[in-house]
């Protein structure tokens, strides 16, 4: 298959080894780090790679998406004559840890719990969460359902009663891959989190998502394909998370 991958750069070590294994031939670019900040804004840098990739007269097979839903960025965006296909996952953690049952084991009680990877560390700031001012970037996108049904202000106060602030000193998480677990940064970011107070877990990820998303693996369970002319809905569940829709 010719196949056009658009990527996090946060997945960029990751993305390119199995690219470098996969049977297929890829066209790749990566967007920054950071970007899921301002969803709207990198929606519709998606949108527009992905348009400019429907149009480059190549015959790509699909276009993948190496994103979660991410903030709502992914939600909206509308093949073209060319499906896209992208994991089923809420944001980077679950395609860090490799499935989604794992990301609920170990984040479903605490969706806010600060974590990071080798691509946090060379790209931006040790952890996810991160503030803008005064807007926070609520982490699982459940929060975009709560907004829908009860507006942006009530839909905060509900979050945060649902999902405390982890207490000072909570432990944040690193999600070590053993592909990048040479490069040192499971120390480096243990010293990072020592330096604002908190202790460091380290978790076992895995790269089964992308590799399975490079490889043109796409199970119904673990990917969607949205077929040419339709768009990415949002379900916000642990399980379907997007589906495909006019």
């Amino acid at each position: 298959m010719l196949l056009k991958l658009i990527a996090c750069n946060v997945f960029l070590r990751e993305a390119c080894l199995c690219v470098s294994r996969s049977p297929h031939v890829f066209d790749v670019e990566f967007t920054e780090l950071g970007e899921h900040v301002h969803s709207d804004t990198l929606r519709a840098s998606l949108q527009a790679r992905i348009d400019a990739a429907d149009s480059a007269g190549k015959a790509y097979d699909a276009i993948l998406l190496l994103f979660g839903v991410c903030g709502n960025a992914t939600v909206g965006l509308q093949a073209g004559r060319v499906p896209l296909v992208l994991p089923r996952a809420h944001d980077c953690c679950t395609i860090l840890l490799g499935a989604r049952e794992r990301f609920v084991e170990h984040f479903g009680d605490h969706p806010s719990t600060p974590f990071s990877s080798a691509g946090y560390l060379e790209r931006g700031d040790y952890f996810l969460r991160v503030e803008d001012g005064e807007n926070k970037l609520f982490v699982g996108d459940a929060f975009a359902a709560l907004v829908e049904q009860y507006g942006e202000e009530d839909a905060r106060y509900v979050w945060e009663t649902m999902h405390p602030e982890p207490a000072e000193g909570h432990p944040a998480v690193f999600i070590d891959l053993p592909e990048t677990a040479h490069l040192g940064y499971a120390e480096e970011f243990r010293v990072k989190a020592a330096a604002e107070g908190r202790a460091c877990t380290r978790l076992d990820g895995d790269i089964r998502l992308i590799r399975g998303l490079i490889d043109g693996e796409w199970s119904a369970a673990e990917y969607l394909t949205v077929p040419a002319g339709q768009r990415i809905t949002g379900v916000y569940d642990y399980t379907e998370v997007v589906r495909a829709g006019e």
